[in-house]
């Protein structure tokens, strides 16, 4: 089985095994994610908002946007790395994911990571951080890489912060100019 053979098979037992039930019925479609299955940096946010949940694809609105700008200053695109989020459905009203939403999920995110073996994996927004790593606050570990269970992992602000707080936008794009060379650290 391809490792794109395996991914679909993961996004088919979310909907077989009727996860989060309350929450796919109050959304359009499952965004499960997108981009090369042989992707070195894999992006991990929170849960799709409502353009994501429109399109099926992750980062589409005007987060998505800035993310694409931040790959592109780095000299990567969309189709270079993986994207997706912790939650699968959106949540009502965009509201935060609940922690039993969160748990629900996470078994499926650590397959989509055993199946691409990033050697990165970038968690975007304090949220998806905070699954991996709980005892790190976003405005301490941003832009900073830490190895745990043999995975080398870099928090950033998530891009819509910058969206709301200008100030933000320099910060992430300079958190972003340093994936490449905590790329070329991994061994």
């Amino acid at each position: 089985m391809t490792k794109s053979e395996k991914l679909d098979a993961i996004a088919e037992r979310i909907t077989a095994e009727k996860v989060t039930p309350q929450l796919a019925a109050s959304a359009t479609q499952l965004v499960m994610g997108e981009g090369s299955p042989d992707a070195e940096v894999m992006f991990v946010g929170e849960a799709p908002g409502a353009k994501e949940d429109e399109l099926g694809r992750p980062f589409v609105g005007a987060a998505g946007k800035f993310l694409d700008e931040m790959l592109a200053s780095i000299d990567l695109k969309r189709e270079d790395v993986y994207i997706t989020n912790i939650v699968k459905y959106r949540p009502p009203g965009n509201r935060d994911p609940l922690p039993e939403e969160v748990a629900a999920f996470k078994p499926f995110l650590l397959e989509q990571l055993e199946v691409i073996s990033p050697k990165l994996t970038v968690f975007l927004g304090r949220h998806s951080m905070n699954v991996f790593l709980p005892q790190l606050r976003i405005s301490q570990a941003h832009g900073r890489a830490f190895r745990k269970d043999g995975r080398v992992s870099m928090p950033l602000y998530h891009p819509a912060a910058a969206l709301y707080n200008g100030g933000l936008r320099d910060q992430l794009l300079a958190d972003f100019a340093g994936i490449p060379k905590v790329l070329a650290k991994i061994t």
